[in-house]
């Protein structure tokens, strides 16, 4: 039985099926949207919202649990200085899921996760050239 399973074994052992939803963190955080397949989506939404939720209560002890799930510094700093303040008065629900299909190849559902007022996250900080 699966009770309080929450991701599927995505056909991985567990360290690479970790390091592979750490990346696709990693990913989505660096470029506000991803395209994967269903499954592999629905996994890197949890990691995603528990990762934004810690940031914004802001302390040391979150940002040490924030890093211990993605292991990069880079992207936790990104997510306090760029990602939480958007969201601050937001409960939830920082990630959106939208179908796109098949893929041609095996014929596996695929998806794009995308941060949800990504053009806000966007404006608040301009690119540079």
């Amino acid at each position: 039985m699966r009770h309080r399973s929450k991701i599927a074994k995505l056909g991985r052992e567990k360290q690479k099926r970790d390091a592979m939803l750490k990346s696709l963190v990693i990913s989505l955080v660096t470029h506000h949207s991803i395209k994967t397949t269903n499954e592999k989506a629905k996994g890197v939404r949890l990691l995603a919202e528990k990762i934004i939720t810690l940031s914004k209560k802001g302390d040391l002890h979150s940002r040490r649990l924030a890093y211990s799930l993605t292991g990069d510094k880079k992207t936790v700093k990104k997510v306090w200085d760029e990602i939480a303040p958007v969201y601050k008065n937001r409960n939830g629900g920082y990630t959106r899921i939208l179908s796109l299909g098949q893929r041609k190849g095996d014929g596996a559902n695929i998806c794009m996760l995308e941060l949800v007022d990504m053009e806000k996250v966007m404006r608040r900080k301009p690119k540079e050239e």
